[in-house]
Formats: structure tokens, sequence, C-alpha cells
């Protein structure tokens, strides 16, 4: 561990409180998109603790520990999927929002951490103008390079500010996926309320806590994601910082995932039934009790005990196993689950970016997929899950060869064309 790169959690980034109910804990993990050069040794390889715990006030789950955003986003792997999935979900968000907030061309759109500029350019097609703002320098340089004007810093309430008196307010900002990711909620939100226009929308995509909760989906902890979220804490979070929760929509992408939508309160948008449903379900649920949590800690100690074993037991028949996306949410599997290059041949992903490195942690080779079409195994594990639908449709001639694959969530279970539908 780097020490100096990471530290403890100690009060609640939503509401202050620090009465804390440990949930799980991973031990020390290396960074989930930080790949690696193949190398005759990783001795040097960071590796930081990872957990998570349960405010007991509003609900928040939070990792133990905050890595340095230095660290972790200056230079980065992740580059928002091309997928069919997450392009219908990209501009099903786009119109969902031009709706929302009314928007109309020339209409400024800001969105935070807005990676190489694909979501953006769901609303440049629509006439309206676009900034984007992201740490990462390197995915920065290739949304301008594709003409998505991209500021390479952080989001706070400075840039904020440079960009209102550049460009006026924003009508919508919009933060997808990255929300999850911040330690200063207060000080984003505060940037929010300086750049967002009076009658304007703020955006919010997280992941849903229901869902990592319900699925035992422990692949979604990783040390970018800080928080994971009920409605209940994000109303918390918003009416602390003076904004309006006005609506919300569950959303099935990522594994599952909420929409949000938030307004200023002198806009006096009126509040739809979805927030109010969804928060009763999360009290139906329990979910304000320390028994939810615990629940969830059996389910995860469970999938650890099983997929390995599943693993093993394929392995023990002759079989070769590889993995299916070389994505945070896999790295994340591989090394809690305890499998390495001995157990998985590789993974195959088609980011260029993590092709021919290593996973960290577990340095499995990345490889392209038509490395895996040349060389391909008897059973993926399908680390990739949330994409599922999607990969068995176009992994149809694997299947109908005799290929199968693994399944790790909510029980690891293997799947082959017999039984897909």
């Amino acid at each position: 561990m780097n020490a100096g790169n990471v530290r403890p959690v100690t009060g609640c980034r939503v509401c202050g409180a620090s009465d804390w109910q440990d949930v799980v804990s991973f031990g020390e993990v290396p960074l989930a998109n930080a790949f690696l050069e193949p190398a005759a040794s990783y001795d040097d390889e960071p590796s930081y603790p990872l957990g998570v715990i349960s405010c007991r006030s509003c609900r928040l789950m939070s990792v133990t520990h905050v890595v340095d955003p230095e660290v972790m986003y200056r230079t980065y792997s992740y580059v928002t999927s091309d997928s069919e999935t997450i392009t219908r979900h990209m501009e099903f968000v786009a119109a969902t929002c031009r709706e929302r907030a009314g928007l109309a061309a020339g209409d400024l759109v800001v969105e935070l951490g807005s990676n190489t500029g694909q979501q953006l350019a769901a609303f440049a097609r629509h006439g309206c103008r676009v900034i984007g703002v992201d740490p990462a320098r390197n995915l920065a340089a290739v949304a301008n390079e594709q003409g998505i004007r991209t500021l390479p810093e952080y989001f706070t309430e400075t840039t904020a500010g440079a960009v209102h008196r550049s460009h006026g307010p924003a009508r919508l900002i919009l933060g997808r996926h990255v929300f999850a990711h911040i330690d200063d909620l207060a000080g984003v939100l505060a940037g929010v309320r300086a750049l967002l226009h009076p009658e304007g929308v703020f955006a919010v995509e997280v992941p849903y806590a229901v869902d990592l909760l319900e699925k035992y989906a422990f692949d979604t902890i990783y040390h970018e994601h800080l928080s994971y979220f009920l409605v209940r804490t994000l109303d918390t979070l918003f009416t602390r910082h003076g904004l309006s929760l006005f609506d919300v929509e569950r959303l099935p992408v990522h594994g599952g995932s909420l929409l949000v939508l938030v307004g200023r309160p002198e806009a006096r948008r009126p509040v739809t039934d979805a927030v109010g449903e969804l928060m009763a379900a999360e009290e139906r649920a329990e979910l304000g009790t320390d028994a939810a949590y615990r629940e969830f800690a059996r389910g995860v100690r469970a999938v650890r005990e099983e997929l390995p074993a599943l693993v093993r037991s394929l392995l023990a028949e002759g079989k070769r196993i590889a993995g299916y996306g070389a994505s945070a949410k896999g790295t994340t599997i591989l090394n809690i689950c305890g499998l390495g290059p001995d157990e998985v041949a590789y993974c195959t992903d088609t980011t260029s970016l993590k092709q021919d490195k290593v996973l960290p942690g577990t340095h499995i080779p990345v490889r392209s997929p038509d490395h895996a079409r040349n060389d391909p195994p008897d059973v993926y594990l399908m680390l990739a899950w949330n994409y599922a639908d999607e990969i068995l449709r176009k992994e149809a001639d694997f299947l109908r060869a005799g290929g199968r694959f693994i399944l790790p969530f909510p029980k690891p279970a293997v799947v082959s064309a017999d039984t897909v539908r």
C-alpha cells in the first residue's frame, strides 16, 4: 500500500455523520483500471484497502478508503463503451434530458466526467452547445480531436464559474456514472449551483444500491466507486445543498442504475410519483436497518466461495477458461475471488488501450476479439455480465459450437446454447 495516496473515510460525505456499519472487507486490492505492461515481476504494483461501510444515518454505502484522484484519473484506461446497449442508452438519456429540461437549439449542456464525448455528441446532434469537463487528459484530448470541446479538469465551483463566465448558464448539467466517483460532493454541487440556469436540470446517473444489494454484485465495489446510493440518500444530499430532486427512473444499464433529475427549489418543479414509490420500496425492504447489509455480506461470501469452485471444477474436467470483458468489474471479480492466469488463460476486450496489457493484481493477459476468435476457450467467464443479453446474442456461434458461459451473479451458473432463449 502507498500510504501517501490513500486515507480512511471518517465522516459521511452525504450527511456528515460518523456512525458506520461495517459491511464487507476485501483486504488490499490494486486499482481496477490500473492495467500493466507485461513484466517479469509485479512486485512494485500498488494496492489499497477495499471494503464497504454503510452510514446508519442516511444509509450511504461508501468504500472504506479514498485513493487520491490524481492517481486514478489523470491518465485513464476506461473508455465509454460503444456497445449496442450503451449506444441505445445514451440516446435514451439525451432524449429524456432534452424533454425534461426543455432543451432548444443553442442551449448549453455541460457534462462532468465526459470521457471521450460520446454522450455529449448525442446532444450536439440536436443543436445544443456542449462542453465536457473530465480530469483524464488522455480522454479529453480524444474528445477535443473529435470536436467535443472538453476541459481536462475536475468539475469544481471554480471550473463551473469559468464556464459560466465564458458561455453563460447551463440548461442541463449531466453526470453519467461519475457522481459515485466523487468524494467532495459538496464542492461539485456548489459548482452545479454556480453554473445551472434558474430553470435548468442537473441529471445524475448512478449505480443503484438496491441492485447491488439484491444481486450481491460486489464487482461494482472498487476504489473509483466511492458511493452507492439509495433514492432516500440522494434526496438527503440534494436537500442539504439547496437543490430539489424531482424525478427518478430505475434503469437496467450497468447492472442496475438510477437516472435522477434535480433542479433549483425556486423552479418549483412537481415531484413525480416515482420518487415516493422508490423511497417507499426502500423502506419496505428495510434498507435503513443493519439486517439488509448483513444479508448482502452473506451473499457476497457465498459467491466468493461458489464462483472459484465452479471455475476449478470445469478446469478439472479439462476445460479451458477465458474471461469475457476486461472491465473494472471484471478485474474486481478476479481479484476478490482469487482467480489468476492458472485458471483464466486470458481476457478478451474491445478496448485497444487495454489489449496486450495485463489485468491489475491477477496479471491475466488482455487479448483482442480477433485473438479470441482464433484461440477460443471452452468456457467464458462473463466478466461483463451487465451486457449478458447482448453478449449471448453476439456469441451465438460460439454457443452453437458447444461453448459455454459462466454468469457470476446473483448465483454462479453455467449457460449453454440449450439454456439461452
